[in-house]
C-alpha cells in the first residue's frame, strides 16, 4: 500500500462521513462537489472533507483507492457510497438517508 492509499484509508476511516471534493465546502471549485455539499449540508450532517485540488498526488491517488474515475467522492464509515450523480440519484430516492441511518449516521433532516 502506497502513503497515499495509505492516507486515504487512515482519513475515510477516522470519519463518520467524508468527502473528497474539490475546493472546500465554503467554496466548492466545480459543480459536482457543490451539489454533494448542498445535500450533505441539508440532510444536517457532520462531516470532513479533502481538497483534492491541493495535491496532484491525492487527486491522482483518490481516483485509484476507489477504483473511481471521477470527483467528488462520498464515503459513509470507511465505504465508498458514490460519486455526484449517484449520491444525488440515492438522495433523491431516500437511500441516501436510509445508508447512512443503518450506519448509525444522525441525520438531522430527511428529504
Amino acid at each position: 500500500m502506497s502513503d497515499i492509499d495509505a492516507l486515504i484509508k487512515a482519513t475515510v476511516q477516522s470519519n463518520d462521513v467524508f468527502l473528497y471534493m474539490k475546493g472546500t465546502p465554503e467554496f466548492p471549485q466545480c459543480g459536482f462537489s457543490g451539489q454533494v455539499v448542498q445535500i450533505l449540508d441539508y440532510l444536517g450532517l457532520d462531516y470532513a472533507t479533502g481538497n483534492v485540488l491541493e495535491s496532484d498526488e491525492l487527486r491522482e491517488g483518490i481516483k485509484s483507492y476507489a477504483n473511481w474515475p471521477t470527483i467528488p467522492q462520498l464515503y459513509v464509515k470507511g465505504e465508498f457510497v458514490g460519486g455526484a450523480d449517484i449520491v444525488r440519484d440515492m438522495f433523491q430516492a431516500g437511500e441516501l438517508q436510509e445508508t447512512l441511518q443503518k450506519a448509525g449516521v444522525m441525520v438531522r433532516q430527511s428529504a
